[in-house]
């Protein structure tokens, strides 16, 4: 296998403010945007072309990376005028494709964080000779996902929608974003308009009779849609939970980027990634949150679980919990975010204007 398709075309709606300037797949997790964390993985795996389907702010990705020499892969971009869904967008960069009809074809979500061994997965489609194979992973809470039972061999029986009644929920497994196609199955996918692999394309197929097949792997996984998921998939990455080869420095209680600056008795813990030309000044406790280059926090500032944007800034003794920070705010003094507070880009909070407990 030597071609993969990420999909990198959402809006990231559920991300915002992390998402007004910069597209989900480039917000950075462990130091570097979470795109090059997957473009790492891939070719890891011995992927050296790859077609990214952009379409929301689609002229970031190119000036980022290139043609992907610097990682070693042959990076092309292809940018959807409207969007397609999952299955448009496959189909949209068909034609950048090299491989011949029944070679395998790697295609990724853009905002999952895995620990998936691709090789095994490309292993199982080619052993089983399926059309579609899928990763799959086990939840503990299947209600809010679409289900995909099995059967002995892990031939795909059905694909269900999210849950709505106990009795419905027939299995743990559900779709981990993950898929090797048969090259000649992209083509089936009609062109020119929005088509969901999901709903549409994978119903169709096992309507069809055509061979898709399940891989169960239940190592690290993780959506990263929300706030507080893309705040803990970076703290993973930084302490070694989640495997990445593309982490800028050592895995370990936190990550400190060149040029950032942290006051000898500040304290970072719990996977805390400090960016380049960020400061933390001296009393400041920082535990298992991101903040990203640029951003300044004051002296006794205590922030938890929480993302501070880029040029971003939090007064001195503030406390954040579970909190996002968007690009160019400004938290004055002496205020308390809590419970997935999320502050827009450039927004103004004046000293000790917002708390959530009687005394801080």
């Amino acid at each position: 296998m030597t071609e993969a398709i990420l999909l990198v075309g959402g809006k990231g709606t559920r991300l915002r403010p992390l998402t007004v300037h910069t597209p989900k797949p480039m917000v950075r997790a462990a130091g570097v945007p979470f795109l090059t964390h997957q473009l790492a993985r891939a070719r890891a795996a011995g992927v050296d072309h790859i077609v990214l389907a952009t379409s929301y702010l689609a002229e970031v990705f190119e000036p980022h990376f290139g043609d992907g020499s610097s990682l070693g892969l042959h990076l092309e971009y292809v940018t959807e005028e409207e969007p397609l869904g999952t299955g448009g967008a496959i189909r949209n960069v068909a034609s950048r494709l090299h491989s011949g009809p029944d070679d395998p074809v790697l295609i990724f979500n853009g905002d999952i964080l895995t620990g998936l061994d691709i090789g095994a997965l490309v292993r199982v489609h080619e052993t089983t000779g399926a059309d579609v194979s899928l990763h799959l992973t086990k939840v503990t809470d299947p209600r809010a996902y679409g289900l995909v039972p099995t059967d002995d061999t892990g031939r795909v029986l059905a694909f269900l929608e999210k849950p709505q009644t106990p009795e419905e929920i027939v299995t743990d497994q559900i779709n981990a974003g993950a898929y090797v196609f048969r090259r000649s199955v992209i083509d089936t996918i009609p062109a020119g308009r929005p088509v969901s692999v999901e709903r549409e394309t994978f119903p169709e197929l096992l309507a069809t009779g055509a061979h898709l097949q399940g891989m169960v792997d239940s190592t690290y996984w993780l959506d990263l849609g929300t706030p507080a998921a893309f705040v803990r998939g970076s703290a993973d990455l930084v302490l070694g939970r989640a495997p990445s080869p593309a982490i800028p420095g050592r895995c370990g209680d936190r990550l400190v980027l060149p040029t950032a600056r942290v006051a000898p008795d500040a304290k970072l813990s719990g996977g805390t990634v400090v960016g380049e030309g960020a400061f933390v000044a001296e009393g400041a406790r920082v535990f298992g949150s991101t903040i990203l280059p640029g951003a300044v926090i004051e002296p006794g500032a205590v922030i938890t679980d929480s993302l501070i944007g880029t040029r971003a800034r939090v007064g001195t003794r503030s406390i954040l919990s579970d909190t996002v920070i968007g690009d160019g705010a400004v938290i004055g003094a002496d205020n308390e975010l809590r419970s997935g507070a999320r502050i827009w880009c450039d927004a103004h909070i004046p000293p000790a204007s917002l708390r959530f407990s009687s005394d801080t």
